[in-house]
């Protein structure tokens, strides 16, 4: 506990930073799975957030040095002891137990993230070759972007820093942008079968009341080097209404390597 509530200097490890950054780094790495440019570009926004986060978090506080010059009567006697660093409980001047609900929350926040992340990135693996529009999929076109926004959320909850408060827009700016640019190669695709299933499924936040209409797979083919999935068809386009020529596959750039999949 002196590390966390003592009057010791509690930073200056360098070698947990990079640990650290290695450690989620990797989690992130394994579940988005970066294949094209654009793909890596976007990966490396993420990965310079987590180096900001916990080169704060465990190396070098330069957030709560700021802070001590602006607003030095609001911080405790050392503001240098970890558990000071959860600076939203601290600037509103909380207890000890408080600071470490809030380091909880954040924690949680990030656990259930990393579920959902690795949730949709099973559901396209199990598949083989077929277009996920069930589970995670059947609410969110991008699943693995919103828990990617969840995750770093929590990261800010439990250890916010002024780099990272002004990455985070950014961070989410370069992640839409990837999905829209995803999108337009889909509509290009398949036109009018992704706009119907675009049209009930949201990008990243899922509706508060889910879509009821039922949606019925058509069978998979094969096209080119990447396996084919089924697209699923919505209520306007089943059978016996508008018959498309054939079947195709759906994909983004996160799975372009993998396989075609609804996001």
């Amino acid at each position: 506990m002196e590390f966390l509530t003592g009057p010791t200097y509690a930073y200056g490890l360098w070698g947990v930073v990079i640990f650290n950054v290695l450690l989620f780094g990797w989690f992130l790495l394994s579940f988005l799975a970066p294949r094209r440019p654009a793909e890596w570009r976007s990966m490396g926004v993420v990965s310079a957030f987590l180096v900001a986060l916990f080169a704060e978090m465990y190396g070098f506080p330069l957030t709560i040095y700021a802070l001590s010059s602006a607003f030095g009567s609001r911080l405790p006697a050392n503001p240098f002891n970890h558990l000071n660093g959860h600076l939203w409980a601290t600037l509103l001047g909380l207890p000890d137990w408080a600071k470490l609900g809030v380091c909880q929350v954040g924690s949680v926040i990030m656990i259930v993230a990393l579920v959902v992340m690795g949730k949709a990135w099973k559901q396209i693996h199990r598949t083989r070759g077929d277009l996920v529009t069930d589970g995670l999929y059947r609410h969110l076109r991008h699943p693995q972007y919103s828990a990617l926004f969840l995750f770093t959320l929590g990261l800010l909850i439990q250890w916010p820093t002024i780099a990272t408060l002004l990455m985070w827009p950014v961070l989410a700016v370069t992640y839409f942008r990837l999905a829209r640019r995803e999108e337009a190669e889909l509509l290009t695709r398949f036109g009018e079968r992704y706009r119907a299933y675009a049209a009930v499924t949201p990008r990243f936040l899922p509706r508060i009341r889910p879509h009821t209409g039922g949606i019925d797979a058509v069978p998979a083919i094969s096209h080119g080097p990447a396996a084919a999935r089924r697209f699923a068809r919505p209520p306007s386009l089943r059978r016996g209404a508008t018959t498309l020529a054939s079947p195709g596959r759906h994909t983004t750039g996160l799975e372009d390597e993998r396989g075609w999949a609804s996001r």
